[in-house]
């Protein structure tokens, strides 16, 4: 058994299937499977199961994986240890963050991190998707109910959704006081699956839940932020998106004796188990956390 094969075998479950990993090696699809076919051979045992969409580690492939991909880590740990003596932190780090929180709230913290960190290349993706980590993503940050039990989750705290508007609206046309008089009111708020949204709060240890069909919705936090401001209608939005046009006065909030809940009310920073960490990476992690727990609490 040779490194080269091994190695092979690792981005072989890395990526689920045999399409892929030949994408990623830049090798055909035949010759990814004959190197797999010859391993087993020297192996010995079957390694992987094949469906017709992935490829799934035997007992005794996941054992030859973990090891593989321990040896692959260490690899590329003496590697940059070697080019990185006598420098400063160097590397490259893929970052992907929610639309609305990465520009209102993470924009500063990274911005400062490059500050500090000159020699690091910051690859930042704003997008909300909540699929896995991809190759060019080594963190990302979500807002969801539980993280994926295939990736590592740290915890950067609760996220709090408010029901506000703005003050000339609320003159105009008054706030809601019960969570069914929504139905009635315009709603603005991120994406929905269909017309509706499925809006749950809960009053004590009271649960009550209401289906909602939004007037404004989108993606991206700031617009959403200027419709409220412009009176269109009631906001159902975290609170990081408004909190400053709170506290000036130009808008109100409504149903405060509410915990709403829509998307998930917990921010996660999540990274791959078993991906080498780039001392780039690491301390990237870090700082985040650290700038995390310095916000102040719900």
């Amino acid at each position: 058994m040779d490194l080269h094969s091994l190695t092979l075998f690792v981005e072989i479950v890395d990526c689920g299937n045999l399409s892929q990993a030949a994408r990623k090696l830049k090798m055909t699809r035949a010759n990814v499977s004959y190197h797999l076919a010859q391993l087993e051979k020297s192996v010995g045992a079957q390694l992987v199961r094949r469906t017709t969409r992935r490829v799934e580690p035997t007992e005794v492939g996941m054992r030859l994986y973990e090891h593989g991909r321990n040896i692959q880590n260490e690899v590329l740990a003496a590697r940059e240890t070697i080019t990185s003596l006598g420098q400063g932190l160097q590397g490259r780090v893929g970052i992907s963050v929610p639309s609305g929180y990465g520009q209102m709230v993470m924009s500063d913290w990274l911005i400062e991190f490059k500050r500090l960190y000159p020699g690091i290349v910051l690859d930042v993706l704003f997008e909300n998707r909540a699929d896995n980590l991809r190759d060019e993503v080594d963190i990302a940050i979500r807002v969801i109910q539980e993280p994926p039990l295939s990736l590592i989750a740290r915890s950067l705290g609760n996220v709090r959704y408010l029901a506000c508007a703005s003050r000339a609206f609320a003159e105009q046309h008054g706030l809601p006081r019960t969570l069914f008089e929504l139905r009635s009111a315009p709603v603005i708020t991120a994406g929905v699956v269909g017309r509706q949204l499925r809006l749950a709060a809960y009053q004590g240890n009271e649960r009550q839940e209401v289906m909602l069909e939004p007037t404004l919705i989108s993606e991206h936090f700031p617009f959403l932020r200027e419709g409220i401001l412009a009176g269109l209608g009631i906001g159902l939005v975290p609170d990081y998106v408004v909190q400053d046009k709170i506290a000036t006065g130009e808008m109100v909030t409504a149903l405060e004796e509410y915990r709403l809940s829509i998307f998930g009310t917990h921010m996660y920073l999540l990274y791959m188990p078993n991906r080498h960490q780039t001392r780039a990476v690491r301390t990237c992690i870090d700082f985040l956390l650290d700038k995390a727990r310095g916000q102040p609490a719900d």
